[in-house]
């Protein structure tokens, strides 16, 4: 059972850290202004920094992939695993199958219904080590990267902050699970002076630049079901309408808390999405897809080290920062913002638990997804029966709603996948809306949650970039866009994930020297 019974609003008069909250929503205000009065000079900008960024980091990012896995395998094997998040009686805060849920559609959102369904059709495309593409060696590595993108090393960038911001609050005991805090044994007394203040400011501009990236993918497909389902052409004014649909519903649930609002909406989000990939399994091919699946499970297994990257950038340089860096820079943005909500609901595990947890629910699930969104659609358009290709280069959007609709249901399956979607995203950005607040909060006890208005304010706050971003025009330049957004902010994320990991280790051998002395 939850604590959140027991949950509590803090006083606004001495909660809210409002140089930090000032600075955020000013900053995103000016981005969004500039992006919608200079779309074309915006464009170019945003290409830009997409090719510089992943250029001249790429070999960071895949280093920093093999050093999480590293770092949580010490922490999650080692008798470190062992340490308690809370008191030694506690009981977890939440059960098993509600904190899985919780931490799965947070991490991950509706992006995984899009490229989860036709990501393998652009490595089929353009597929990786020179492969020659639309061959049949090419839809074997396409039908395997995705869920490579999206498994254990993703999940990891999540599981790493998680558990340094656990330690740090349930432990240590900390005024708040914010990043400056994680960072205070490095800090020291500086955490409420402005190097703590610039590590908190830096993550809510980043959480509301990536957060960007999975609203405004969610936006058209919520478009295109309703453009398949009412035959009808959907205008820019749908999509603003769309978007304010979800912030209102985003603005809802987080106002009602974690236990009322949040750990509902995920429990809703969670039975959607296996009705929906139960739906497809046992409607479509079920024999076709599961060899699909074993197939490109073993194929990933036995090439794990070269889609890593071991020998980039001598090997498959373009496709690796095109993708795998991208998805990489993708992960760290969020995984701040991922492992501070984990961080709260996770009181009562241990650091081993919420590790192994993190990662094994993460990967398992999204790896369902991709090999019965994926598969099925593959089977589509090698067995002749739909053009998915086709489809997916005039509308990539489209594409995703052209595989559901081909269910023997026909189109009168769109409203289950349309409140999918809408779950899936106010699930994912109540949690951003709540971390936000959380991090513009000074002081804040277990059972207490950040003031309503003010985690209403940043569900409202989130619909801003979005909004700009898709205002861009053609969808290559907005996909680019919302792309280049998550890969520019992981750039700090890098430098505070290493801060928080090494502050990590000096607070658990500073912990056990006092407990021996």
């Amino acid at each position: 059972m939850g604590n959140g019974d027991a949950s509590r609003n803090v006083p606004m008069s001495r909660s809210i850290d409002w140089p930090i909250l000032i600075i955020s929503i000013i900053v995103v205000a000016i981005v969004s202004v500039l992006i919608v009065f200079f779309p074309e000079s915006s464009a170019q900008r945003i290409n830009h920094a997409f090719s510089v960024t992943t250029q001249s980091l790429g070999r960071v990012y895949i280093l920093a992939g093999f050093l999480t896995m590293f770092a949580l395998l010490i922490l999650g094997i080692g008798p470190w695993r062992k340490i308690k998040l809370g008191s030694e009686e506690e009981s977890p805060s939440y059960s098993t199958f509600a904190w899985a849920g919780m931490l799965f559609s947070t991490g991950i959102g509706t992006a995984v219904l899009y490229w989860g369904t036709i990501e393998w059709i652009d490595y089929f495309l353009s597929p990786p080590f020179g492969i020659e593409a639309k061959s049949t060696e090419a839809h074997q590595w396409a039908m395997s990267y995705g869920m490579f993108h999206w498994g254990i090393l993703g999940w990891a960038f999540y599981a790493l902050p998680a558990a340094c911001l656990s330690y740090a609050y349930h432990v240590r005991g900390s005024a708040n699970p914010s990043l400056a805090e994680a960072c205070a044994p490095i800090l020291k007394g500086a955490t409420q002076r402005w190097p703590g203040r610039t590590i908190n400011a830096l993550f809510m501009i980043g959480l509301i630049g990536s957060a960007s990236t999975g609203l405004g993918l969610t936006t058209p497909l919520i478009t295109e079901s309703f453009r398949a389902f009412f035959e009808f052409e959907p205008s820019f004014a749908f999509t603003i309408a769309s978007i304010l649909l979800l912030v209102g519903l985003i603005a809802l649930s987080v106002s009602l808390g974690l236990d009322r609002g949040i750990k509902r909406l995920s429990t809703i989000n969670l039975a959607l999405m296996l009705v929906l990939l139960a739906l497809i399994y046992f409607m479509g091919p079920t024999k076709a897809i599961t060899e699909q699946g074993i197939d490109s499970i073993r194929f990933m297994i036995s090439h794990f080290a070269l889609m890593s990257g071991i020998r980039y950038p001598e090997s498959n340089k373009a496709f690796t920062e095109a993708w795998t860096v991208f998805y990489w820079a993708w992960w760290i943005s969020f995984a701040p913002f991922v492992g501070m909500f984990i961080c709260k609901i996770s009181r009562g595990r241990t650091l081993g638990q919420l590790i192994w947890g993190v990662i094994l629910f993460g990967t398992m699930g999204c790896t369902l997804c991709f090999i019965i969104f994926g598969g099925y659609g593959s089977y589509l358009e090698f067995e002749g029966k739909q053009p998915i290709i086709d489809t997916f280069s005039e509308n990539r959007h489209a594409a995703v709603v052209y595989v559901v609709c081909s269910l023997p249901l026909g189109k009168w399956i769109l409203p289950l996948f349309f409140l999918l979607c809408i779950s899936f995203a106010a699930t994912t950005y109540d949690s951003a809306s709540y971390t936000l607040a959380l991090s513009a909060t000074k002081s804040i006890g277990f059972n207490d949650e950040p003031a309503r208005w003010h985690r209403v304010l940043w569900a409202v706050t989130l619909g801003i970039l979005p909004l700009a971003l898709l205002s861009i025009g053609k969808q290559s330049e907005v996909l680019v866009a919302l792309q280049t957004a998550s890969v520019v902010v992981s750039v700090p994320m890098l430098f505070i994930s290493l801060l928080m990991t090494v502050s990590l280790v000096i607070g658990i051998r500073r912990q056990q020297a006092e407990s021996r002395s």
